[in-house]
Parts: structure tokens; C-alpha cells; sequence
């Protein structure tokens, strides 16, 4: 078998080095299109969301004169006239709540805020946090 001579392994260079810079410039311009099909693709593979159908207390997630500070979304404190938004952000960014005298504890309550909420006291429950409610108080993801 006889070796190769040098321009034969240049032009073999060469040509591997032209076939990669073709494939990378083909690449590149369809960057839109192989983003999209990836984007679909972990979308169709994604696991479905459990959602959760039937819950109890549904009332007390701003349905009703009542509001669970575990588990509802500040939106549902504006039924109370000077609870939203800054006593419902400080509710809903601290917690859970073991009862409803706890929020009076929330560091940086000042003491004109803990009149409007004793005002509203006996409109708020307070009921063991559930998961699926507990991490959307502050944004539940619904926009006007």
C-alpha cells in the first residue's frame, strides 16, 4: 500500500474543513426552524400538570367575604379597602400562618397596617397551606 503524498492529505483537510464550515453556515441559517422543533419537542415530552380539581376550600381563594392568608392570591385581598396591595404582598411573601394572629408578627408591619388588617380579622381564615395554592399567592400566572 502506498502512502498518501502530501497534497493528496491537504486536500483531504481541506475538504473536511470545507464540509464542516458547510454544515455549520446551513446550521446557522435555520436556527429559527431547529429552535422550534426542539421548543416542541420538550413540550410534547413534558409530563402533564396535576391539577387539582376538587378542593375544599375553594370559598376562601376569593370566592366569599372570607380569605385563607395560606393559601389565596394577594388579588383576593382587594375586596378589603386598604389591604392591596402592600398588606396582601407582606401576607403572601411570608407564611404559612398556623393562625390568623400570626400576621401581626410579619416583620416590617407597621402599626397602620396592623389597624387595617384588625379591621378585616374576622374575614380571614387561616387553613393548613396546600402546595397547589401555597406557591402562586403572589403571581398565579392570570393577567388582565
Amino acid at each position: 500500500m502506498e502512502e498518501p503524498s502530501q497534497s493528496q492529505s491537504v486536500f483531504s483537510v481541506l475538504t473536511a474543513g470545507f464540509g464542516a464550515g458547510a454544515l455549520l453556515g446551513w446550521l446557522n441559517s435555520r436556527k429559527q426552524q431547529i429552535a422550534s422543533v426542539a421548543a416542541a419537542s420538550a413540550v410534547a415530552m413534558a409530563p402533564a400538570a396535576n391539577a387539582m380539581v376538587d378542593y375544599d376550600n375553594i370559598q376562601y381563594l376569593g370566592g366569599s367575604d372570607k380569605v385563607d392568608i395560606n393559601n389565596a392570591n394577594i388579588q383576593a385581598y382587594r375586596q378589603f379597602p386598604g389591604m392591596f396591595p402592600t398588606i396582601a404582598g407582606l401576607i403572601g411573601t411570608h407564611g404559612p400562618y398556623k393562625q390568623v394572629s400570626d400576621i401581626y408578627s410579619i416583620p416590617g408591619m407597621e402599626d397602620k397596617l396592623k389597624n387595617i388588617v384588625k379591621k378585616y380579622e374576622g374575614n380571614l381564615v387561616c387553613l393548613p397551606a396546600n402546595p397547589a395554592y401555597f406557591i402562586d399567592r403572589i403571581n398565579n400566572g392570570n393577567y388582565r
